[in-house]
């Protein structure tokens, strides 16, 4: 089940909220974790199964964790802890790259060393078992209790807004949330607003801006200079729209339950600097990457080369998170070197008055899409002899055919949009005596009702737009 469809918008959307309201609040628990399981379910009740064990696993063992936290066996069980839940995510997002990897190596193929089987990549566990380990791993630090009910945690690692693509949330964030919320209809109007702005990003903009993306990478070895440079364009504004607007989405549904989820982007895409990029983009990943992967490696504590190693292995580390695949591992030694050289240059602390930073960072970005969206390495780099003119300037003409006006005027509104967002994004047209106008007067009620009528309208075209499209899931759901 996906946001972005008839059966989550008008029939498991409603029916959530009216049981969820209808509840008391010391039961309000019971229902999220009711409906996550369901939503869950929708997919593949089997792997609901694992979902359910990995749960039980986190809160048994940060039980102990707690009881011994002091002592030399409340290590022990952290490794326990870590083992288990990165032992989940290796053996079912991972194995299958080893052993292809490995039957590569001996010049075969899995099927030539007689493995017949694959494993089925589970929906979301990426995000489930990295907020585990969040929750073990504060628990040992002590920034979190592990007096929790084991219904509100469950329901915390299964909170359906946000289960199935981020953003990664922390326990100690949600643990005062889940003893007490507050529901009010100002933050339901504001979570409903949220979400219907990130469905139009979805599927007015995202979806509009693929067939582009998908064509040139599709035809990679046919694709001409200007359709390859297109199609990439077209790419990083479809993963921006896609991932954000999914964002938006959960954070608008969690502010609809009461809940104040972590801000996943901030216009990443007016960024100076790799660093500064980091800062924008997948908020809540680069944050858990920081706070638990870098800062335990040493940081920046040990010496410049060390620092620069930290960075290259966070980042690569943070590629494979992605998927299982050598584009991502790749990808992530791009975005880790830049890291690096910014570091030791200094870049990222002067970016901001330098005229040519925007336009370079943006070049760096684009050309990591390029293998973040690959399907393998070879594609990706017939997409870069493409943007060098390897096949001239325009490519195969019979590609020319299938491009639509639609999907050119369509990239170059997103673009635009990604252009005005952040200009946009800084006014308040909810102001209030707590945050008046530039003048000193109290909030303007005409454009307080233009905002809400103009989101009205972009939820109605989106739930038009749904109904004459096929399904399209979000791109974050094959991580």
């Amino acid at each position: 089940m996906v946001f972005s469809s008839e059966v989550f918008l008008f029939l498991f959307l409603p029916l959530f909220l009216a049981l969820y309201y209808l509840t008391p609040d010391r039961a309000k628990s019971y229902v999220i974790l009711a409906g996550s399981y369901a939503f869950y379910a929708w997919w593949r009740v089997d792997f609901l199964g694992l979902l359910i064990l990995t749960t039980g696993f986190a809160y048994g063992v940060g039980q102990q964790i707690d009881r011994h936290r002091h002592r030399r066996a409340g290590k022990v069980w952290l490794w326990v802890g870590v083992i288990g839940c990165l032992g989940v995510l290796g053996i079912f997002k991972y194995l299958n790259f080893f052993l292809d990897s490995f039957a590569a190596l001996l010049g075969t193929d899995a099927e030539g060393l007689g493995i017949h089987w694959r494993l089925i990549l589970p929906i979301g566990i990426s995000f489930y078992v990295f907020q585990a380990l969040s929750y073990l791993i504060d628990v040992w630090r002590g920034d979190a209790r592990a007096n929790a009910r084991l219904v509100d945690f469950a329901a915390f690692i299964a909170l359906f807004p946000q289960l199935i693509a981020g953003p990664i949330l922390r326990y100690k964030d949600l643990e005062d949330q889940f003893r007490s919320r507050t529901h009010s209809a100002e933050m339901f109007a504001d979570g409903m607003a949220r979400f219907l702005i990130g469905l139009a990003k979805k599927v007015i903009l995202a979806d509009a801006v693929a067939p582009l993306a998908d064509l040139a990478f599709g035809n990679s070895g046919e694709v001409g200079l200007a359709l390859a440079w297109a199609g990439a364009i077209a790419y990083m504004l479809q993963l921006y729209f896609d991932f954000s607007g999914y964002s938006d989405m959960a954070i608008g549904l969690g502010k609809m339950m009461g809940f104040t989820f972590v801000e996943n982007f901030r216009f990443p895409y007016v960024s100076r600097s790799i660093t500064e990029f980091w800062r924008r983009w997948h908020i809540s990943l680069s944050k858990w990457l920081r706070d638990y992967l870098y800062i335990s490696l040493g940081g920046n504590r040990r010496g410049r080369l060390r620092t620069y190693g930290n960075l290259m292995t966070v980042m690569v580390l943070g590629g494979l998170w992605h998927g299982a695949n050598w584009t991502f591992v790749l990808w992530g030694l791009w975005h880790g070197g830049l890291l690096a050289v910014e570091r030791a240059t200094g870049h990222d602390r002067r970016a901001s008055g330098l005229p040519w930073a925007l336009p370079v960072t943006l070049l760096a970005v684009l050309i990591g899409w390029v293998m973040f969206r690959a399907e393998d390495m070879t594609q990706g780099f017939e997409i870069y002899a493409a943007m060098l003119g390897a096949n001239g300037l325009w490519g195969d003409p019979i590609l020319w055919l299938e491009v639509t006006r639609e999907s050119l005027v369509l990239t170059a509104v997103a673009a635009l949009v990604c252009w005005a967002e952040p200009r946009f994004g800084v006014l308040r047209f909810d102001r209030t005596p707590d945050h008046p106008s530039a003048d000193g007067t109290a909030a303007v009620p005409v454009a307080q009702a233009a905002v809400s009528v103009g989101v009205i309208v972009l939820g109605a075209v989106s739930v038009m737009k749904l109904a004459e499209q096929s399904f399209s899931p979000f791109l974050y759901f094959q991580f």
